[in-house]
């Protein structure tokens, strides 16, 4: 079983940035690819960013790409999304997730999900 905890969510200004993290509990986190995923008020859950288990391979929405940068420390069992550049369009309730079947942009193949952190860009 793996807990996720996500945090680093707020309100800031079109253009700002802002580093979410995602903390999770357990020996295997290593084991699992992980993802981001947000959800806006009256929209499906859509994919941002996935990095594989080892942190080589990655890859993004379009509409993140070149702005929004996953990573992981392993040695942390934590995850990361760093975003640039944000627009009001990127508000939303921002999820990690992970999956043992490896990276994925599909909601389907991931097996544990934090509760979500607000992530609010104001105009």
């Amino acid at each position: 079983q793996v807990q996720l905890v996500e945090s680093g969510g707020g309100l800031v200004q079109a253009g700002g940035s802002l580093r979410l993290s995602c903390a999770a509990s357990g020996r295997t986190f290593s084991s699992y690819a992980m993802g981001w995923f947000r959800q806006a008020p009256g929209k499906e859950r859509e994919f941002v960013a996935s990095i594989s288990w080892g942190g080589v391979n990655t890859i993004y929405a379009d509409s993140v790409k070149g702005r929004f940068t996953i990573s992981r420390d392993n040695a942390k069992n934590t995850v990361y999304l760093q975003m640039n550049s944000l627009k009001p369009e990127d508000t939303s309730v921002y999820y990690c997730a992970a999956a043992r079947r490896g990276l994925s942009s599909r909601i389907g193949l991931y097996d544990y999900w934090g509760q979500g952190t607000q992530v609010t860009v104001s105009s």
